[in-house]
Parts: structure tokens; sequence; C-alpha cells
């Protein structure tokens, strides 16, 4: 629950919701930060690989919906979690 509330914490507008797409980004965030420290201490665990590119995928589309819906809240999300940009938005 920790990890739910401090996520929460860092919302924007402090929507709650977990459907909310800018929740769904954060989520997303924090569990590739996750993978990412778990392939750096296991570079071959090429399952882990494969998961991390999925969810990269799904955090790419759920940004690109945002640019799309709400420029703001979008440009928001990004600075908040220091994330680059999509390309040629």
């Amino acid at each position: 629950m920790k990890k739910q509330e401090s996520i929460h914490a860092q919302l924007p507008d402090g929507n709650g919701n977990t459907g909310f797409t800018a929740s769904q980004i954060y989520y997303s965030t924090y569990q590739v930060s996750k993978l990412t420290s778990h392939l750096e201490l296991h570079p071959k665990d090429y399952s882990s690989q494969m998961g991390l590119w999925k969810l990269l995928g799904r955090r790419k589309r759920l940004l690109a919906y945002l640019s799309n819906e709400n420029t703001g809240l979008y440009l928001r999300v990004l600075r908040k979690l220091g994330i680059r940009g999509l390309k040629g938005r």
C-alpha cells in the first residue's frame, strides 16, 4: 500500500483513480525502474527484458494518447517523472 500512496501523492490533481491515464503512466514508470534495476544485476534475464519492452510500449501508447487528449497534463507528467517526450510531439 505504501507504493500506491506515494504514487497517488505524486499524481497531478491528486486523482487517485487507477484507471486515469496519468496514474497508469506513473505506475508503469515505477515498474520500469524496478525492472531496469533488476536487469542491471541480471543482464541475461531475457524474460525480464521482454517484459520491460512490452511495458515500455504500453507506456509509449499511453503517453501518445495523453498528448492527444490533454497536452498540459502530458507536459506536467513528463516534467514530474523526468522522462523524454515522444518524438515529433
